[in-house]
């Protein structure tokens, strides 16, 4: 199995898009706990509507994004912190599920993850597919 993962750190919608066609990337799936954002066009509707319109599925998967105190210690630099906020979140059993579901969408068809960050190790998409998904080849896209 492979999956993609990307960041909209520092782009536009119209990069994403267009980064995601280049590899192929037919759904992509937000792993924000949160969809909105301050950078327009990527909170949920304005996102799921741009990626319609250039034929690629959206999903958002609420669970599987990083709860609030785990944003608070990635944006100070403390990895150690989000890493153990991270694996608590993945424990729960809505996680749990939607992990499976992430597994099982990325499976059918190529998928994308998504969230904030433009690199991936800074991310909790990369500790996301370290724990549930070791098995996948992970390509990461930049816009």
């Amino acid at each position: 199995m492979k999956i993609f993962t990307i960041g909209y750190e520092k782009t536009t919608q119209a990069e994403l898009i267009a980064a995601l066609q280049a590899a192929g990337v037919e759904r992509v799936i937000d792993v924000r706990v949160l969809p909105l954002s301050r950078r327009p066009g990527f909170s949920k509707t304005a996102l799921a509507g741009g990626l319609a319109e250039a034929g690629i599925g959206y999903v958002h998967l609420r669970a599987l994004g990083t709860p609030a105190d785990g944003r608070a210690a990635a944006r100070k630099g403390r990895h150690a912190d989000l890493e153990r906020i991270y694996a608590g979140q993945l424990q729960l059993p809505e996680a749990i599920a939607q992990a499976a579901i992430m597994r099982g969408l990325a499976a059918e068809k190529p998928s994308a993850l998504l969230c904030y960050e433009r690199e991936p190790a800074g991310c909790h998409r990369s500790l996301l597919l370290d724990a549930v998904a070791s098995d996948a080849e992970v390509v990461d896209l930049f816009a």
